[in-house]
């Protein structure tokens, strides 16, 4: 077992004020899965889960969000346009929206393909994002981009979680 694993271990007894129990061996558990603490059943596992799990970071605690709310509004027009790899972003969106994207983007590189039309890096001017919080920890954003042809609002989401913060949410109008 690992000095890590060990280190996980006592912080997910401690915060739960619980002895570490590990099964090992005969009983099919394994060095690196901790079985639930006795006696506590749902509780127990409950806890653990939420530990581990993605932490809500304060509004204060956070960095100013506008950098990054022009930046990701930036990169999202240009995934959608095929001039970008969506894999640059997936460290600042949830999973949810990465999938999103994914999805508008073969769709988007399907339609090019049907028409036969270039990959284009486009050009556009980022407006000045409208910021609110609705409440501690969260950040809702809408950013106007305009082009020759046309001009499209980019609505975010984010939440602070793990000190950083993290698209939940983009939509493109």
């Amino acid at each position: 077992m690992s000095a890590v694993q060990k280190f996980a271990m006592t912080a997910t007894a401690a915060s739960a004020g619980l002895s570490a129990a590990v099964d090992i061996g005969a009983a099919g558990g394994s060095a690196a899965t901790p079985a639930a603490p006795r006696g506590r059943g749902a509780k127990a596992r409950i806890a653990h889960e939420e530990f581990f799990d993605y932490q809500p970071t304060s509004t204060a605690d956070l960095p100013d969000p506008r950098p990054l709310i022009e930046n990701l509004t930036r990169c999202v027009i240009e995934i959608l346009a095929g001039a970008r790899d969506l894999e640059q972003i997936a460290r600042w969106v949830t999973d949810d929206v990465y999938r999103t994207l994914l999805t508008r983007a073969s769709i988007s590189a399907r339609a090019r393909a049907a028409r036969g039309a270039p990959t284009v890096r486009p050009t556009f001017a980022v407006g000045e994002p409208r910021i609110t919080g609705p409440r501690d920890g969260v950040i809702e954003a809408v950013v106007v981009v305009t082009s020759r042809a046309r001009a499209r609002a980019v609505a975010i989401r984010l939440e602070g979680l793990d000190r950083r913060w993290r698209a939940n949410a983009i939509s493109v109008l």
